[in-house]
C-alpha cells in the first residue's frame, strides 16, 4: 500500500510489495504440478489445483492492494500513463499469442497439407509415404487420423456467437458513454448486459463442443483440423471467460462508485481487452468457419 502521505510530483512505488515473490511461487507451483500431471504421476494433479488455488488468491489479494492504492488517489498522471502502456503491450502480445495459431492454420491448410498431396516438391513424399491421399481442406490429414469427421457449420451457434459478440462491443461502448456522462444507472444496465452477453457466447459454445464431439466426431484427436479448431476457439473462449470475470468485477466497482468521468482507466483498460477479444472472434470465423 505504501505509506499514508504522498506527493502528487513523485512517481509511486508500492513499499516492499510481497505479491511479485509470492505470485512466483504460485506460478513455479502450477507448472511443477501441470509437468508432472501430463507425465502420468498421480501428485501432479492436485499440485497443479493448488498452484492454480494461490494463484488466484495472490491476484485477488494484490488487485485489491492496486484499488485501495488508486481510491487513495496515490495514482498521478505519470502513473496513468505507465497503465495505460502496460495495457497496450499487454494487449499487443495477445495479437501475437493468436497470430502464432493463425500463423499455424495458415502453414497447415496452404502449406503442409498441399505439400503432402503432392503439389510442389511433394510428389515424391506423396507418392512414396501417402499415395492417394487428397490434400483438400478440411482435414484430418494422411491416415485419416481420428476418424471420419463433419466440420461446424457457420451459419449456426458461429454466427450466432459472432452477433452476440459484435452486440457486447456495442453494448460495452453505451457503458463507457454513461460512464463519462456520471449516469450509474444506465451505466451498470449496459456493462451488465455486457457481461450476460459474454456468459451466453460461453453456453454457446459450450454447446457447439458438445455436439461436435458427440454428433460431428470433431474432436482435438481429429487430425490436423481439429487439433487447430479447438485450440483456436478454445483459446478465445478462455480469453472470453477471463474478459466476463473482468467485465463483472468492474460491474461491482461501478456500483460502488470507484470511478468517475475523469479517472476510469480501469473500465477502459477492460474495455479495450473486450474489443480485442470481438476482432480476434471475427478472424475465427472467417478463417476457421466459413473459408
Amino acid at each position: 500500500m505504501g505509506n499514508s502521505t504522498h506527493d502528487d510530483n513523485v512517481y509511486f512505488v508500492p513499499h516492499g510489495s510481497r505479491w511479485p515473490i509470492f505470485g512466483s511461487v504460485a506460478m513455479f507451483t502450477t507448472m511443477f504440478g501441470v509437468a508432472h500431471w501430463v507425465n502420468d504421476i498421480e501428485w501432479g494433479k492436485p499440485v497443479f489445483f493448488v498452484g492454480i488455488a494461490m494463484m488466484l488468491a495472490i491476484l485477488f489479494m494484490w488487485f485489491r492492494d492496486v484499488i485501495r492504492e488508486s481510491l487513495s488517489k496515490y495514482y498521478n498522471n505519470q502513473v496513468d500513463i505507465s497503465f495505460r502502456m502496460g495495457m497496450l503491450w499487454f494487449i499487443f502480445s495477445e495479437v501475437m499469442f493468436f497470430a502464432a495459431f493463425f500463423g499455424a492454420l495458415f502453414y497447415a491448410r496452404n502449406l503442409a497439407v498441399p505439400w503432402l498431396g503432392g503439389q510442389g516438391h511433394g510428389a515424391l513424399t506423396n507418392n512414396f509415404l501417402w499415395s492417394g491421399y487428397d490434400a483438400a481442406w478440411p482435414t484430418n490429414g494422411p491416415g485419416h487420423i481420428g476418424g471420419h469427421f463433419e466440420t461446424m457449420s457457420a451459419w449456426g451457434i458461429p454466427l450466432l456467437n459472432t452477433m452476440i459478440l459484435l452486440t457486447s462491443g456495442v453494448t460495452v461502448t453505451l457503458a463507457h458513454h454513461f460512464l463519462r456522462a456520471g449516469r450509474r444507472g444506465q451505466l451498470l444496465l449496459w456493462l451488465g448486459l455486457t457481461v450476460l452477453l459474454g456468459a451466453t457466447f460461453l453456453g454457446f459454445q459450450v454447446h457447439e463442443y458438445i455436439e461436435a464431439y458427440t454428433k460431428n466426431n470433431l474432436t482435438l484427436d481429429t487430425g490436423i483440423y481439429g487439433s487447430t479448431f479447438f485450440m483456436l476457439t478454445g483459446f478465445h473462449g478462455l480469453h472470453v471467460t477471463l474478459g466476463a470475470i473482468m467485465l463483472s468485477v468492474i460491474w461491482l466497482r461501478c456500483l460502488r462508485g470507484h470511478f468517475n468521468k475523469d479517472h476510469h482507466f480501469a473500465f477502459e483498460a477492460v474495455a479495450w481487452y473486450w474489443h480485442f477479444v470481438d476482432v480476434v472472434w471475427l478472424g475465427l470465423f472467417v478463417f476457421v468457419y466459413v473459408l
